[in-house]
């Protein structure tokens, strides 16, 4: 493959047995946007270079470039090249069942939080210092608010432990700029974030999935895994997981976490939504918290533009590595916003709002179970369902289908970390904010489904 830069790193190797090269590509494209990447503008590379890099035929390239105008993505310039369309950043799928975020709780006007959280906070704050630059883990005051935020499930951990970060992406990316180097395996769940794959392929990691079952990763597949490929990093999302809703059991997590110590496997517990589901064990790192690295953020369950994660460092560890990893992913975070989510967690806001998601996220899946086929995987809690689909599907057909109608879902392949995707999407069910218009999507989409194609 040729050299990659700027132009070309948002895109990682193409698995043979992961479906057609070219939806590949175009998955790998989607994602990129997704995770800001690729940005509205952005030039995408020739298409012949493109080619020559992925080692695929030039028409593997022309028909991904083809798909991905159909769908929004890209536009072509004459004479210019290929660009990361605008109109998907102004658009977006009419009904869109494809981005997982926090519905606004009824009841809660979040306008008025926040103007009122802002006014106590310029009232005992200075404005000029909150808009300077801050270094650091965060404030003494950030992170013992976000160890307060944490303690239901990890009981007390000492604020020292903890770093405020701009979000659960960028602590993704300086964790694994921090414990891998380009070509270091890492060991996946076979489905999981889009975000984390990302991450793993942009930093030239060899993305390896851990065999599962329906409670979660197998423990002797860990083992044998981690054996067979000599690796030393496992990152999961134990609760609620992405996109499948699985919750690892505390027996099944207890079994891991002895496989991890007997390999001694570091692992990174990306855990966005334990406080959501209210029923999760007890995490990865309350059990093995001299090995895991803990990331909780605010966005996939209070609002996302408050941008503001935790993350609780392994026992032990000097702050002073992850912190430059972390500077050369993200400066620092928004102080103005750290300085509200941390008010909310103090005055109990955060708390009122998460309890609001929650309610209506409820709602919702009991919508769901409602009009969706019985072959969905679900939580009461979660801001999403994983949707089998029947045997006269193919996924890709379906999203096609699916695209046409107005609707935005994701099929599997933008989750597997290796080997043939199964025949399912994500339907995520925050996003459209009025449940009659999620109804009424659920309702489209379940029509087709059960039509066949």
């Amino acid at each position: 493959m040729a050299e990659t830069d700027d132009a070309i790193r948002w895109i990682g190797r193409l698995d043979p047995a992961a479906g057609p090269r070219y939806l590949q590509i175009v998955t790998q494209l989607e994602q990129a946007v997704a995770n800001g990447l690729l940005r509205p503008g952005d030039r995408l590379p020739p298409q012949r270079r493109l080619a020559e890099h992925l080692a695929v035929d030039l028409t593997t390239v022309t028909r991904a470039f083809s798909e991905a105008r159909e769908r929004g993505l890209i536009d072509a310039v004459t004479g210019r090249g290929s660009f990361i369309s605008a109109r998907r950043e102004q658009e977006g799928p009419p009904l869109d069942l494809s981005m997982t975020i926090p519905p606004a709780p009824k009841g809660l006007r979040l306008g008025e939080l926040m103007q009122r959280g802002i006014a106590e906070i310029l009232a005992r704050s200075d404005a000029d210092q909150l808009m300077n630059y801050h270094g650091g883990a965060g404030s003494l005051a950030e992170r013992a608010a976000g160890a307060a935020w944490l303690a239901p499930l990890m009981g007390a951990v000492p604020p020292q432990r903890i770093a405020v970060v701009p979000g659960a992406q960028t602590a993704l990316n300086a964790l694994l700029s921090l414990l891998a180097q380009p070509g270091d395996t890492i060991l996946m769940e076979p489905l999981t974030y889009p975000g984390l794959i990302g991450a793993a392929r942009q930093r030239g990691l060899s993305v390896v999935p851990v065999a599962s079952d329906n409670a979660g990763p197998l423990p002797d597949a860990l083992e044998e895994t981690a054996d067979r490929h000599g690796a030393k990093l496992f990152a999961l999302t134990p609760t609620l997981q992405n996109p499948t809703c699985i919750t690892i059991p505390e027996r099944r997590r207890q079994d891991l976490v002895a496989i991890a110590r007997r390999r001694d496997l570091i692992l990174i517990e990306d855990d966005p939504y334990s406080l959501l589901a209210g029923d999760a064990p007890v995490p990865l790192a309350a059990l093995a918290p001299e090995r895991t690295w803990h990331v909780a953020t605010l966005s996939k369950v209070l609002t996302p533009g408050l941008r503001t994660a935790f993350v609780v460092m392994p026992e032990g560890t000097d702050s002073a590595s992850f912190l430059a990893a972390l500077r050369a992913t993200a400066l620092m975070p928004a102080p103005l916003m750290t300085a509200l989510a941390a008010h909310w967690i103090r005055i109990g806001a955060a708390k009122d709002l998460l309890e609001g998601v929650r309610r209506e996220a409820a709602e919702r899946q009991s919508l769901a179970r409602e009009i969706l086929p019985e072959t969905m995987q679900a939580h009461p809690y979660a801001l999403h369902v994983w949707q089998l689909l029947p045997a006269h599907w193919a996924r890709d057909r379906l999203i096609e289908r699916a695209r046409e109608s107005g609707l935005g879902v994701m099929a599997a392949d933008a989750f597997s970390t290796g080997g043939v995707a199964p025949d399912a999407i994500r339907i995520a069910l925050g996003a459209i904010p009025e449940r009659a218009r999620l109804a009424e999507a659920l309702s489209l989409l379940a029509g087709l489904i059960r039509d066949g194609g």
